[in-house]
């Protein structure tokens, strides 16, 4: 017994003398030793960081900011907000997304409820504004997907203004949440924020269907408030089920459903789903919970379960609505309609570069703009 105690006295002097020596001549052990050391007192890093520097001039956020927009090519981030004397008003209906894809030139899509935004200033001859109106007061507006040039003239019009519908000849709306360009200008529309409606559609550029699920329930290829959608470079199509709390995957050319992650959203659903630029992570926001989840995104063939690489904790009420991400820098710009600002998340390989910007989010231009819709203001910023 003596010697039992012996021996664990024995250890115990040992492992306090390792300690104090890692902490104050650790680059006296040999190399293994060191590191073995090195990792166990480590604070895990943290796998995005606040950019406390960005938007240098945070005073343009005068009202709730419901979406925000990269544009890569240029630099700019595009803020789309409701004006603070209608935003009482207009707090519970606004819904907005401003999508890109790329072609010969960047091309720009906007997903709008009742606010007017404008696209990244691009070669006109190949942007285009894809607004989405979700429920509007007036029955003059909401439930249509409105297509405009880069001058803001209107140039086509899903959807009845002001009335909601089912049909889909003509193709009617009701609450439609979110869109998605792709490249090839085909167009992911997830419709039913709360209306008529829970469907996934893809339409081709010239806006006839190719495919979509429309129907209300918790099995395979039904919804329960589709939120947001997205696309990857696999050809699956990432779709936010916000009410059955799961993302949904289907087949983009097929519109065949490839499965569910729900394992990962037991506590709230997500609203935001948008794509790391090296396609390896899934950026997810949950609104009411205020964070952000980082999701390992799988190889192709069977998605599995959702598994939580990291998560972004923000403030109390802060509720992001939804996300976009540098295609740069891989950084993360969150339109939080709780705080009524958008914030910038770095990522941590990415930091050394952007602190290396002279200029941190100033706002180059400011427009206020009458699309037809409810009065709102976009601003665009330097990205870093």
């Amino acid at each position: 017994m003596t010697r039992f105690w012996v021996c664990v006295a024995g250890a115990g002097f040992f492992l306090a003398f390792l300690v104090l020596h890692s902490r104050f001549c650790a680059s006296r052990l040999p190399l293994p030793l060191h590191f073995a050391f090195k990792t166990s007192w480590r604070a895990e890093e943290a796998l995005y960081q606040l950019d406390v520097d960005w938007p240098k001039y945070s005073e343009y956020f005068t009202g709730a900011t419901f979406c925000v927009a990269v544009d890569s090519l240029n630099g700019l981030v595009y803020v789309a907000q409701v004006k603070q004397k209608r935003e009482s008003e207009m707090l519970r209906d606004q819904n907005c997304f401003l999508a890109q894809s790329r072609r010969s030139a960047e091309t720009a899509g906007v997903n709008v409820s009742e606010i007017p935004l404008t696209s990244a200033r691009l070669k006109p001859a190949f942007c285009r504004i894809f607004l989405v109106e979700c429920a509007a007061k007036q029955r003059l507006y909401g439930h249509t997907i409105k297509k405009y040039s880069s001058f803001g003239d209107l140039v086509q019009v899903l959807g009845t203004p002001g009335k909601k519908g089912t049909g889909l000849n003509p193709l009617q709306f009701d609450n439609p949440a979110e869109l998605y360009v792709e490249d090839t200008g085909d167009i992911y529309i997830v419709d039913g924020d709360g209306g008529l409606n829970n469907r996934l559609i893809k339409l081709s550029q010239g806006f006839m269907i190719l495919w979509l699920h429309g129907e209300n329930g918790t099995g395979p290829a039904k919804f329960s408030i589709p939120h947001s959608v997205t696309v990857d470079s696999d050809g699956r199509v990432w779709v936010a089920d916000r009410g059955n709390k799961r993302i949904q995957v289907f087949d983009k050319d097929t519109g065949e459903w490839l499965g569910a992650w729900n394992n990962c959203f037991s506590e709230e659903g997500p609203s935001a789903v948008r794509l790391t630029p090296d396609g390896k992570y899934l950026i997810v926001a949950q609104l009411n919970l205020s964070r952000l989840l980082v999701v390992a995104a799988p190889p192709v063939g069977s998605i599995g379960d959702c598994s939580v690489i990291s998560t972004v904790q923000l403030a109390d009420q802060v509720l992001p609505h939804l996300l976009d991400i540098s295609g740069k820098t891989g950084a993360i710009y969150v339109a939080e309609i709780g705080a009524k600002q958008v914030q910038k998340y770095l990522h941590s390989r990415y930091q050394e570069y952007s602190d290396e910007q002279g200029i941190f989010g100033t706002t180059i231009f400011s427009l206020e703009l009458n699309l037809n819709v409810m009065p709102g203001v976009a601003a665009a910023f330097l990205e870093l």
